[in-house]
């Protein structure tokens, strides 16, 4: 989730979900049949702001925002994590209710859209969800200051469903420095290491995007367990604090964790980053707009950015951003990292996309690219869901490794 805007025809075979692919979408007949075999795996989406509003309908086919069934279906998508996100500055108890009516609200719509829509919490769950011709719906807290420093409430997520947390979100909170705020703890304190520690014991994956890079290596050392960047780039392509250096990569990759890439224009471009630096006052006039026309409401706000920074860029004041964009990330990530330790997390209804990546039906143009790039499908099929889903199973069985030595 970003809170700023500038850096911001189904079949269903025998065989489980999605056979044959909508052809709307100008890909090889290859890549056609490996996506849609491949279970799609997407770590972050902030669609869950949306459900906030009852009138809302995830099963309908919408003209805005990127996540629907209809669309979901359309691209391939298998497995999505619904952000559970409140912002920084909101703390204590309020925040801790307003993270359990998000969750709420996600286990609701599962169980308004039960033919489409399935609640999975480990990645066998996710693979079932597949077998029976669903979507695997799963829960990312984003942002830690929503457990009020209270190991409780993190038990309280866990027990419904939550399966990662990013440690922090845009600010600091009480035990743990953010990448975009002033550090304060020298990255995490010994009660954010208690954290990392319960969240392994819970099976909860650690995420370690919006994380300095000192909380990251704090972090890094005490998991037990593989970690996760939810949504994050490459800051060698693009230098934003954000982004993970090669090194960060090299290391999470070593103790088996994934980044997942991230499709916010302001991540993947830095012709767009250095345009947005320049011109400070588009992003003054677009959240003076944002404001006016949506006050507090989250979903609008975030929407309502993405549409008037395509309009600024339409008008030749913003770069353009190709989606294939996306894919250069991918590739640096593979070459830094290694294969196993990349996927995606695309910020989906929380950011600014890149052109021809607007919404969820546009995801087996990664595969065909992937492909054109001389990927082998095994490979692919690794970068789309399966590194993810080896990243779940690790962290369950550390999970159960850990809840076997604990005291009786």
């Amino acid at each position: 989730m970003l809170r700023i805007f500038l850096t911001t025809a189904l079949c269903v075979s025998a065989g489980g979900l999605l056979a044959v692919a909508v052809k709307s979408e100008d890909i090889s007949a290859r890549a056609r049949k490996l996506h849609f075999s491949s279970i799609v795996v997407d770590t972050h989406d902030d669609t869950t702001q949306r459900f906030l509003d009852r009138k809302f309908d995830i099963g309908a086919r919408h003209t805005d925002g990127s996540i629907d069934i209809p669309r979901m279906r359309k691209g391939g998508l298998g497995a999505i994590f619904f952000s559970i996100w409140i912002p920084s500055k909101i703390t204590g108890q309020e925040a801790v209710n307003r993270a359990l009516h998000q969750i709420g609200a996600v286990r609701e719509q599962v169980q308004v859209q039960p033919k489409d829509l399935v609640l999975a919490t480990t990645a066998d769950e996710v693979r079932a969800a597949r077998k029976q011709g669903k979507i695997a719906a799963l829960l990312g807290v984003e942002g830690g200051h929503m457990i009020n420093s209270d190991l409780e409430v993190l038990r309280e997520f866990a027990s419904l469903g939550v399966r990662y947390m990013t440690l922090t979100h845009s600010g600091n909170n009480e035990w743990a420095d953010s990448s975009s705020d002033t550090a304060a703890h020298n990255g995490l304190t010994d009660f954010g290491k208690d954290v990392v520690r319960e969240m392994n014991r819970l099976g909860i994956m650690v995420d370690i995007s919006h994380v300095s890079d000192k909380t990251f290596y704090d972090a890094l050392e005490v998991s037990k367990a593989p970690m996760i960047a939810s949504h994050s780039s490459c800051r060698a392509l693009c230098d934003a604090p954000r982004n993970m250096t090669d090194q960060m990569m090299m290391d999470l990759a070593a103790k088996g964790g994934v980044i997942q890439i991230n499709y916010h224009v302001g991540f993947l471009s830095q012709e767009f980053r250095n345009a947005e630096k320049a011109k400070p006052e588009i992003n003054k006039a677009i959240g003076e707009e944002v404001q006016k026309r949506c006050g507090e409401d989250e979903a609008c706000q975030l929407l309502e950015g993405d549409r008037l920074t395509r309009e600024y860029v339409e008008q030749g004041k913003l770069p353009r951003v190709k989606w294939t964009k996306i894919i250069e990330h991918i590739d640096h990530a593979v070459k830094v990292a290694g294969v196993d330790h990349v996927g995606l997390g695309s910020d989906f209804d929380g950011a600014n996309m890149p052109y021809g990546m607007e919404d969820a039906s546009k995801l087996s143009k990664i595969t065909d690219a992937l492909l054109e790039k001389g990927y082998s499908e095994g490979d692919v099929k690794k970068i789309l869901g399966e590194n993810t889903l080896r990243v779940m199973a690790e962290v369950e069985r550390v999970s159960r490794e850990l809840f076997k030595q604990a005291p009786k």
